[in-house]
């Protein structure tokens, strides 16, 4: 009797960690028309450069990545992405611009657009979407959390923070 009691405990645990697991992906599915996110994406990724001298140089990209949002099962939380893009320095000159495709747990995507501005912060802007994400508006800011050590030369390694609202059609 008492092994049987020992199992109804962990079973019981397990039931509630199943239920709470469908009850958290039932509510990703129906998001609100409007609110906010708030998540870390961090990436890796391979770059190709050119050096022309130490103060005019360009480096094209691809990485990859995912998402994190805070706290868990928030919007854009488990999303993976993939990226192109191209930073260059011309003197003092910065220029940085990126396009990413996001694809989330339902197979939603999302298609966006992110600029160094000229004082120095990343603008982001949401180009298209599918599914859920058709029409959405987003407003927010990125943070880099960087630099990270490389861990194999030629690859680079990164995350950001990222914050701001969103709107749905």
């Amino acid at each position: 009797m008492k092994p049987q009691l020992k199992l109804k405990p962990r079973f019981a645990s397990m039931g509630l960690v199943a239920a709470l697991a469908v009850a958290s992906t039932a509510v990703a599915g129906t998001l609100p028309k409007e609110g906010s996110y708030d998540y870390t994406a961090c990436w890796s990724g391979v770059p190709t450069g050119i050096r022309f001298s130490n103060t005019d140089f360009a480096i094209s990209y691809e990485m990859t990545g995912a998402n994190r949002s805070n706290p868990p099962g928030g919007m854009f939380d488990k999303n993976t992405f993939r990226c192109v893009g191209m930073n260059a320095t011309f003197g003092s000159k910065r220029v940085a611009s990126t396009v990413c495709e996001a694809i989330d747990p339902d197979g939603d995507k999302r298609l966006a657009y992110f600029a160094l501005g000229r004082d120095g912060k990343y603008v982001r802007e949401e180009i298209a979407g599918t599914g859920k994400y058709d029409g959405m508006v987003t407003h927010g800011k990125v943070t880099p959390l960087g630099p990270f050590p490389v861990i194999k030369p030629g690859t680079f390694q990164n995350c950001n923070h990222q914050t701001g609202t969103y709107k749905l059609k």
